[in-house]
């Protein structure tokens, strides 16, 4: 023990502060250089590395930075590298290039009708916009075994066996100022069924006398092209066709109805033929329709614009602003 201006401390008490100092001196031995090498090597794709995955896990990455002797770090302290920059090799997303060169012009008018707005104006109360598409390959599949309810300590329990019973499409249209859900299952998709899915709507009020229906749709067979603005409209005077872009179908509100489908009938997948199916989607439509509301949807042509200016820059090859 010894004494001096400060008070007594005991020597074991100065050996355990030293230890800890000693610990926490060795969290961080690793130089700065080795940290960068391995965020560099998480920020490459593995096979620039000559490593057969498609992405790295956290084991992964540790496992090659060992191997390799660029860094001894644990596994842990390697993620808690990554986390402060927000490095998640094991993630990913799929991407697109716009190819149209009229791109913003015609996402930038189905944005507008989004607003009531088309070709500067205010809509009128008595026009409507309409979003329209198939959700294709519908299968109805029966379990091996009868799904059973929740109970205490557990979830629903599905059968993961199941017997094919044939699939379906599911063509649909979304009113968007009045949020309103109209669909029909038919054997496939083409420009028969599509065509049968306008008659349902137009033929019916308000639709049936309104000054004017927006139809907005994709690219799809089923309404491509110059000859499906024809003959939809010479059938119907009051119908206005509008074709989104190429790669645009994330645009098309009615893709935000199908994934509400999907999250709430058909995940998971439990019917015993294509009938029941279809009886169960028309039903659910009416379910859905009684709380149904406009989507809130936020993305403007501001927005648009922002987004092609930044594709733009990394993309200079293709005037996509133009």
């Amino acid at each position: 023990m010894w004494s001096g201006a400060g008070g007594s401390v005991s020597s074991s008490s100065g050996w355990q502060g030293s230890r800890t100092g000693s610990a926490r001196v060795a969290r961080a031995v690793f130089p700065p250089e080795q940290i960068a090498e391995v965020k560099a090597i998480a920020c490459g794709l593995p096979r620039s590395q000559g490593v057969p995955l498609s992405r790295f896990s956290r084991a992964e990455l540790h496992r090659l930075v060992v191997e390799r002797g660029v860094c001894a770090a644990s596994a842990s302290t390697i993620a808690r590298w990554l986390a402060e920059d927000a490095i998640k090799p094991w993630r990913y997303r799929s991407w697109i290039f716009p190819t149209d060169p009229d791109f913003e012009v015609k996402a930038a008018r189905v944005l507008d009708l989004y607003q009531s707005r088309f070709e500067g104006k205010l809509l009128h109360p008595g026009e409507f916009v309409i979003c329209a598409d198939e959700k294709p390959s519908i299968q109805a599949r029966r379990r091996s075994h009868e799904t059973l309810p929740p109970g205490p300590g557990s979830g629903q329990r599905v059968e993961h066996s199941y017997r094919r019973g044939g699939a379906l499409t599911y063509l649909a249209a979304w009113d968007v100022r009045r949020g309103q859900l109209f669909g029909r299952s038919e054997a496939k998709g083409g420009i028969e069924p599509f065509g049968r899915l306008v008659r349902q709507v137009m033929s019916k009020e308000p639709y049936a006398s309104a000054r004017r229906v927006f139809w907005i749709v994709d690219n799809g067979s089923s309404h491509r092209g110059k000859k499906s603005v024809e003959r939809l409209q010479r059938r119907w005077r009051n119908l206005t066709l509008i074709h989104l872009p190429l790669h645009a179908s994330w645009l098309n509100q009615i893709e935000i109805a199908f994934s509400i489908i999907q999250r709430k009938l058909l995940t998971p997948n439990d019917f015993d033929n294509l009938a029941d199916l279809a009886r169960t989607l028309n039903e659910f439509e009416h379910h859905y329709n009684q709380i149904a509301r406009p989507f809130d949807w936020r993305f403007t042509r501001a927005d648009l614009h922002q987004l092609i200016l930044r594709l733009s820059n990394h993309e200079p090859q293709l005037d996509l602003a133009a």
